[in-house]
């Protein structure tokens, strides 16, 4: 009985996984017409730690901003940031998020990577680009958490995202929060178009039930992605690397069915953020 209460326990503690829209470049730290444009999406990037089951012990995020020949994670103790957006306000490129990195979560990162057999290093030098600190800000304003990045693989192949999910996924058990970080509908040219609102909501409507399929059904979907009704409308070719997180997420999501836990209209487009576990 007593091993049982443990279980139960450690079930009960075992941080689910994101994945979480990031915005526009420093979005939520600068004005828009209408004043409301981010705001839903910013009141949910807030509200996030109150749902998790305790406070993690670090936090391992997959940003749609960082492409490498093979799997790469951040490995410097005190990480800088990259501010990968461009014609932003001067006071954005001064934003600050000084949350440390955790060399030795990163090296195990790429350990878990390398015994499923895919190649991954560990970067000394990577700071963090704008989809690590401009979602955390509003998750974990404090940046007292560890946080190390994980790369995307270039190819940006869905089944080797999905995998590198599954091979990470027993660090939830050990309280590390595993984000993805990207949007549900990214082309770049449509936000803003009324055009594109049936259409974004028709990809939305497919990868919501995608994602809350059953495990073997939902990784089945997810791995052809592509043939989704509107998906090159929504995540237009060598442009899907703001979806491929939710990959990696699934991935790490196991055995249960995830969840869509927020979905808005912005800039004439559906986004949504989902969750496993």
């Amino acid at each position: 009985m007593h091993s049982d209460k443990r279980a139960n326990a450690s079930h009960d503690t075992r941080q689910p996984v994101l994945f979480i829209p990031h915005g526009g470049g420093p979005c939520f730290f600068m004005d828009w017409n209408p004043a409301d444009t981010w705001q839903g999406m910013a009141s949910f990037l807030k509200g996030v730690a109150a749902t998790l089951p305790q406070r993690p012990r670090a936090i391992v995020l997959v940003s749609a901003h960082w492409l490498e020949p093979q799997f790469s994670v951040t490995g410097h103790a005190r990480p800088e940031l990259i501010y990968d957006y461009y014609g932003f306000p001067p006071h954005t490129y001064e934003l600050t998020y000084p949350a440390p990195g955790e060399p030795q979560l990163a090296e195990q990162v790429a350990r878990l990577l390398n015994a499923e057999g895919m190649p991954a290093q560990v970067n000394a030098e990577r700071g963090f680009d704008h989809g690590v600190f401009i979602p955390l800000k509003l998750m974990f304003p404090a940046a007292d958490i560890p946080v190390i990045q994980l790369s995307l693989r270039r190819d940006m192949e869905p089944q080797a995202h999905l995998q590198a999910g599954r091979a990470l996924a027993a660090l939830r058990d050990e309280n590390v929060l595993i984000v993805g970080s990207g949007m549900s509908f990214h082309n770049m040219r449509a936000y803003g178009d009324s055009r594109f609102s049936a259409i974004s909501d028709e990809f939305d409507g497919w990868l919501t039930h995608a994602v809350q399929s059953p495990a073997a059904e939902r990784e089945r979907l997810l791995q052809d992605w592509a043939s989704a009704p509107q998906a090159r409308l929504c995540h237009p070719p060598g442009g899907e690397e703001h979806l491929i997180p939710l990959l990696v997420a699934a991935g790490a999501g196991g055995e249960v069915a995830g969840q869509r836990i927020y979905s808005e209209r912005v800039m004439q487009t559906t986004l949504s953020a989902y969750r496993f576990g």
